[in-house]
């Protein structure tokens, strides 16, 4: 397993968590993700280490924007 995390910029809600979840959901290979519009963090856990670009086009994909920590 490979564990990667983000940080998301624009999310406020629920409803943005779960934009992002849906999309990186998509991402093969993932197992677990874990998004927080409070603190701003994503935590991608796969199979095997995803490409960054590949996890931050689907955040773009669903509208906000973020970098590896």
């Amino acid at each position: 397993m490979a564990t990667a995390e983000f940080q998301v910029t624009g999310m406020s809600c629920g409803h943005c968590e779960t934009a992002v979840r849906e999309e990186v959901g998509l991402l093969e290979g993932v197992e677990d993700i874990q998004v927080s519009a409070e603190s701003g963090r994503l935590v991608v856990t796969a199979i095997e280490p995803l490409e960054d670009a590949a996890v931050l086009a689907a955040v773009e994909e669903a509208g906000y924007s973020a970098v590896r920590v």
